[in-house]
């Protein structure tokens, strides 16, 4: 069994699907509908009360200065050796300490291949748990992000401040 919820958060709702041992398998700012959506699904086969509370309070956590608190959220999403790779690595990176596409393919073990981590960002379910926002051009500018590039912006400074104490 499956079920979704919605925390507030100070950049707007971000919306869950959480399964009933409370990993989550999807997740993004915006409502569940255009997360489901994002999933190709129009409304989830199987709806329960599921336990929202410790995915809750690493968000509060998150979002009141403890940039790391995400890191111990439990996720899982489908995806090939390459992505698996990319997302595993994604979660290492620091806070308020961006990385490059190339830099995410060099250390998911394929150097070269940074459209292929571009891809795996842009493929990722469960943003900001798997933080892709944390991966910018290497030439400048904040990049892509399936929740727009303002929410990316904001998540990268409320992380730099956070790691610079401001």
């Amino acid at each position: 069994m499956t079920g979704t919820a919605v925390l507030t958060t100070p950049l707007g709702p971000l919306a869950l699907v959480i399964d009933d041992d409370g990993v989550v398998v999807a997740s993004g700012f915006g409502d569940v509908a255009g997360l489901l959506a994002r999933l190709g699904l129009a409304e989830l086969p199987a709806a329960a009360d599921v336990t929202v509370g410790p995915v809750a309070a690493a968000v509060e956590r998150y979002f009141d200065g403890d940039v790391g608190a995400l890191d111990g959220v439990a996720v899982r999403q489908p995806g090939g050796p390459f992505a698996l790779a990319a997302w595993d690595q994604l979660r290492r990176v620091s806070p308020g300490a961006p990385i490059s596409y190339a830099e995410l393919a060099r250390r998911a073990g394929s150097p070269g291949a940074a459209r292929a981590a571009g891809q795996a960002c842009a493929r990722n379910l469960v943003a900001p748990f798997v933080p892709c926002h944390r991966v910018v051009p290497a030439g400048g500018g904040v990049g892509g992000y399936a929740y727009g590039a303002d929410v990316k912006s904001r998540l990268l400074e409320h992380e730099r401040a956070a790691r610079d104490g401001t």
